[in-house]
C-alpha cells in the first residue's frame, strides 16, 4: 500500500470533483481523524490514520482491501469510480436525480435512466455531469452522467436516455467476485 503519486492524484481527483465538486475538500480535512487515499493493487482505499498503522504490520502479499474502495486505476491510467464509495459521494453531492419507483429495478439492473423514470432533479443540472441517483424515499441507489442538461430535459420525450449509469447498488449481487 503506498500513497498516490501526482499523476494518478490528479486524475483521482478530476474523476470526484466531477460528482462532488469542492466538497472533497470534506473528505481530506476532516476533524474527527486523519483519512487518506492509498493505492493497492490498482485500488484507490480511503483509510483512517489509526487503520493504516495497523495495516502496516500485514504484508502485501497478505492484505487483501483496507478502508473503503473508492474505485481504481484501469489499464489505461483512467480512473473507474465503484460502487463502494457511494456512501461517500452521496453525503457530499453536488447534484441529485431522484427516480420515479417504477425506474428503480431497470436501474439496478444497469440500464440507463429514462425520461419517463425522471422523478426529480437539481436545478441547473449541467450536461455531461456527474449525478447521485436516489430512490423517492432518498435511498442513495448508484451515480451517473446526465446525458442533457436541465433545460434540454424538459423537452425530451418520455423514452429519451436523461442519464447515463455509471454504477448501482445491484452491482454487488451481479459482480460480487470482482468488486473488491
Amino acid at each position: 500500500m503506498r500513497p498516490l503519486t501526482e499523476d494518478e492524484t490528479k486524475v483521482f481527483f478530476e474523476k470526484l470533483t466531477k460528482y462532488i465538486g469542492n466538497n472533497v475538500l470534506h473528505l481530506i480535512d476532516r476533524s474527527d481523524e486523519t483519512y487518506y487515499f492509498r493505492l493497492h493493487n490498482d485500488k484507490v482505499y480511503y483509510v483512517s490514520d489509526s487503520m493504516l498503522r495497523q495495516a502496516v504490520s500485514i504484508g502485501r502479499d497478505q492484505l487483501a482491501s483496507l478502508g473503503v474502495c473508492f474505485g481504481k486505476f484501469t489499464k489505461s491510467k483512467k480512473f473507474k469510480l465503484h460502487i463502494t464509495a457511494l456512501d461517500y459521494l452521496a453525503q457530499y453531492a453536488k447534484y441529485k436525480l431522484w427516480i420515479k419507483p417504477n425506474g428503480e429495478g431497470s436501474f439496478l439492473y444497469g440500464n440507463h435512466i429514462l425520461k419517463a423514470h425522471l422523478g426529480r432533479i437539481t436545478e441547473d443540472t449541467p450536461e455531461h455531469q456527474g449525478v447521485i441517483i436516489y430512490s423517492m424515499s432518498d435511498i442513495p441507489l448508484g451515480f451517473g452522467v446526465t446525458a442533457r442538461s436541465m433545460v434540454e430535459i424538459r423537452k425530451l420525450k418520455p423514452t429519451d436516455i436523461v442519464t447515463f449509469h455509471q454504477a448501482d447498488i445491484g452491482e454487488y449481487l451481479r459482480e460480487q467476485d470482482t468488486l473488491f
